[in-house]
Order: structure tokens, then C-alpha cells, then sequence
């Protein structure tokens, strides 16, 4: 990892930047498919399924036998673990619920606000060597909880035309309404047109490689939207002597594993702890199955030093990090203070894995500094607030004449017309 000690701040920005790549070429490649899916529906969304999974499919949408079959498949173990994280997921989401917000804004004067479901969804779930069934609890169950009346999962499939038994048995548990085997640009493409079997969605969500990435923000320019632009998975941990060196690399490395684009970071105001730090990710990089994954990542990685916590403070915030860990003894400091965080987890004994999983909080998270603009995934992200209004005629009275003078200052006479209309219909 590279070591850095009292960075300047005017040297930040550089030091901060993420490994990301160049997304001129992939907006080529998307838009051709964009616009072949469009125009050819399941022909064309099966010959890049074909391409590029390998996979030649005689039906696309995955039936209640193979749902059956993969329950089969799914251990016990698996099965109570996955249950017992979606209930955990299910009560921080549904305490999120609110109800009507109603005033009176001036006599006879009445607003309201109220939420709806979106009607349609369309989640992507990455298959490959990470199946990412724990995405499907993040987004399905708030989708459920929501009332989405329609939660379309699109998921690549491998070789043998299957996916992955946790996905489907996932999807099944948690009310996903229909589960298709396409991945990849043909998959956000085909939720993005609608095709003769997959439904065309009001809202994408989910993670992805780096075409899924560019595929959901031209998917935008189509009339639909996404959860957030997500790209690389990241990690920052800040700690102090009071923190465990072990337990911090376990989570720089826990990040590294997702991919060779991830990043992680340490910011510590003890240069024991970062060399001590340092020695753990080298010893605990050489036991892991993805280790040559995990070094990739590792070699985009920092380990920097700083006098302070409140320069701590201050270059965290400028980063905006996914994930943000806090193994401090003052941690209620930072806790108070971060402005710029996905999701914060307090304490040497909250991994982030906890978050990924199964402690409730959700996982789909905002990348590449977005933290600072963008929320994760909630259960209002599946919902749209409306607005409702109700005047009476003593409300019309009161501000009529408000209207008239506002409405005639910007030139709009019709506007001024529709409040004079009435007024001189209660005379």
C-alpha cells in the first residue's frame, strides 16, 4: 500500500482520486446496443446474451420450476442466514414509513403531501464469480415494503443457462414479481425499451460492472431512472491507537476482495497503527481466495498519515467515501461531524460486512465521491411524494389577489385569468 505522511492540503484532490477509467469507448458500445435492444427486442437482447454469457437461452424468464429446483440447491444454513437478514433489513426499512403531511397554509387554504410506490422497478443483480443475492434483500424488500406492483430482477446467467440457486431462491422470499436471465448493457437496455418478455421499468436500481455503470446513466436519457451513479466499491477507515490492527486490514481487504478498481483507504493520526495495519493486509491479503483480486486493489490504495482528527475530519469530507469506518477513542467527534459518507459504522466491533449483510442498514451506496450529493438506497428511493391542494372560497379570497399581481408581473395572463375568473364568481 502506499504510504503517505502530512499531505498538503492543496495535494488532496490528486491523492484522493479514484482508479477510475475512461468511459468514452463504453458509451459507444452502449448506445449501439441501446439501440439495437429498442429496435429488436428478445432477438436481439438473446444474440448478446449468446456473445457475451455464452448461454443460448430457449426462454429468458425464469420459471417456478427452476425457482423450485434452486431451493433445493440452497443450504439450510444459507436459507436461515438469508431469512434472518431480511428481517433485520425488513424492520430498519419499514420504520422508515411516513405518513400524510397535512397544513393549512392560510385560511381556507389546504396542502397536503402524500407518498406513492413506483409502479414498476427494475432491480440488476451481477452474477459471476460474486452472485450478489445480498443486493436482492437491499433492494427487493424496500421495493415490497414500498407496494411496487411490479419488481422485475434481471441477473446473468452462466454457461448452462442457470442462475445462481441463492439469486433465485433470494428473489422468490423477498416478492420479486418476475426474474430473467440477461445481464450486462442488453439487460439495462431491455428494462430501459421494454421487449416481447421483459417489462419496461420506471426505475432502475442495482450495481455492476463498469458497461452496467455507463448502461444505467444513458438508460436516463431514455425517460428512466436509476438509483444512483455507483461505480468501484470503497472503503475509508479512520483509526487511532485505541483501534484494533487486525480488525482494520480484515475491512481494508474486505473492500479490496470486490475488485481490482476497488479502493481502500486508511487516514490515522498514529503512525504505529499504520504500519501495524500495514503488516496485517500483507499477512492476511496471502489467505484469501481472491488474493490476486485483493492485490490489484490494493495496489490503488492509501495509508496516510495526518497530526489530528480534525484534519482527518476535513480530508474524509472532501473525499466522500462509500463506506466510512470509525476506530477512534474520541468517536463521537467524527460521528458529529462527517458531512460525506454512504454509510457510517462506528466502533472496532462494526465491520462494514455487517452493512453488506445483515444488520439492516442498506448497501446499495453512493460511489466516487457522489456521497457528498447523493443518498443510498432507502424506501424512499421507491417512492414519489405528491402534492395535493384544496381551496375553499374563503381561501380563494385571501389570495386571489396574491396570484393576480404574481402572475401579471411575470407577463402570464392566462395564469392571472384562471384566479380572475373565479374571484368574480364569488361576487
Amino acid at each position: 500500500m502506499n504510504k503517505i505522511y502530512n499531505p498538503e492540503k492543496a495535494d488532496w484532490e490528486a491523492l484522493l482520486k479514484r482508479p477510475t477509467q475512461t468511459v468514452a469507448d463504453i458509451e459507444a458500445t452502449v448506445d449501439v446496443i441501446f439501440k439495437e435492444v429498442k429496435n429488436g427486442g428478445d432477438t436481439v437482447v438473446e444474440k448478446y446474451t449468446r456473445q457475451f454469457d455464452g448461454a443460448v437461452l430457449k426462454n429468458q424468464l425464469v420459471s417456478s420450476a427452476e425457482i423450485d429446483e434452486a431451493k433445493n440447491l440452497v443450504s439450510p444454513e444459507l436459507m436461515i442466514a438469508i431469512q434472518q437478514a431480511k428481517q433485520n433489513i425488513e424492520k430498519f426499512h419499514s420504520a422508515q414509513k411516513t405518513g400524510r403531511i397535512e397544513i393549512e397554509t392560510a385560511k381556507g387554504v389546504k396542502c397536503w403531501q402524500e407518498k406513492r410506490p413506483i409502479q414498476r422497478v427494475g432491480l440488476y443483480i451481477p452474477g459471476g464469480t460474486a452472485p450478489l443475492f445480498s443486493t436482492i434483500l437491499m433492494l427487493a424488500v424496500p421495493a415490497e415494503i414500498a407496494g411496487c406492483k411490479k419488481i422485475v430482477l434481471c441477473s446473468p446467467p452462466n454457461k448452462e443457462g442457470k442462475i445462481n440457486p441463492a439469486i433465485l431462491y433470494a428473489a422468490n422470499l423477498c416478492g420479486v414479481t418476475q426474474i430473467f436471465k440477461v445481464g450486462g448493457i442488453q439487460a439495462i437496455a431491455a428494462m430501459t425499451f421494454g421487449t416481447e418478455s421483459i417489462p419496461k421499468v420506471y426505475k432502475i436500481f442495482g450495481p455492476g460492472n463498469q458497461y452496467v455503470t455507463v448502461a444505467k446513466q444513458i438508460a436516463t436519457k431514455h425517460g428512466v431512472a436509476i438509483d444512483m451513479p455507483a461505480g468501484p466499491s470503497e472503503l475509508l477507515v479512520v483509526a487511532d491507537d485505541s483501534a484494533n490492527a487486525s480488525f482494520v486490514a480484515s475491512d481494508l481487504l474486505s473492500q479490496a476482495e470486490h475488485g481490482i478498481d476497488s479502493q481502500v483507504i486508511l487516514v490515522t493520526t498514529s503512525k504505529a497503527i499504520l504500519n501495524e495495519v500495514e503488516k496485517e493486509v500483507a499477512a492476511q491479503i496471502a489467505l484469501l481466495p481472491r488474493k490476486e483480486i485483493a492485490e490489484m486493489a490494493i495496489a490503488n490504495s492509501k495509508l496516510i498519515f495526518v497530526e489530528d482528527d480534525e484534519t482527518a475530519l476535513n480530508l474524509i469530507n472532501e473525499y466522500g467515501p462509500e463506506h466510512f469506518i470509525i476506530c477512534v477513542e474520541n468517536e463521537d467527534f467524527y460521528v458529529d461531524n462527517i458531512a460525506n459518507a454512504g454509510s457510517v459504522f462506528v466502533g472496532n466491533y462494526t465491520p462494514e460486512s455487517a452493512g453488506d449483510y445483515a444488520s439492516g442498514t442498506n448497501h446499495t451506496l453512493p460511489t466516487n465521491g457522489y456521497a457528498k450529493q447523493y443518498s443510498g438506497v432507502n424506501l424512499d428511493s421507491f417512492m414519489k411524494s405528491m402534492t395535493f391542494q384544496k381551496i375553499s372560497l374563503e381561501g380563494m379570497k385571501g389570495i386571489g389577489k396574491t396570484i393576480e399581481v404574481m402572475a401579471e408581473a411575470e407577463g402570464l395572463q392566462a395564469h392571472k385569468n384562471a384566479v380572475t375568473l373565479r374571484l368574480k364568481s364569488l361576487k
